[in-house]
């Protein structure tokens, strides 16, 4: 079961602290939520209805993790963004290294 919405911005952005010491990792929006920024570019953040976690990875990764089990498929409005995923866990342990996977993602691309 998802936490709740304030739940779960505190636990991200406790995990996202650490992150943010680096020149290149900024607070940011997207979709009027707030997110994780690196160069600019949408990282990471919190599903504005749901509480889950978003994260931008490599195509062929979220394909690996969606097929695993891992993480859904992210698909507002019915459109899948294959870049993004929806981690439906809410423990602190899968959402950490997923999050850094993102960090690394958004630095290399």
């Amino acid at each position: 079961m998802p936490l709740p919405l304030d739940e779960a911005e505190d636990q991200f952005w406790a995990l996202a602290a650490p992150h943010l010491g680096a020149d290149d990792i900024v607070e940011g929006t997207m979709m009027g939520s707030r997110c994780l920024r690196v160069d600019g570019d949408f990282t990471a953040m919190i599903h504005s209805k749901t509480g889950e976690l978003i994260v931008k990875l490599a195509a062929d990764r979220v394909s690996t993790l969606v097929e695993a089990g891992t993480v859904e498929s992210f698909a507002p409005n019915g459109r899948v963004f294959k870049e993004w995923a929806l981690v439906p866990s809410t423990d602190e342990a899968s959402w950490s290294p997923l999050l850094a996977e993102a960090v690394e993602f958004a630095r290399s691309s």
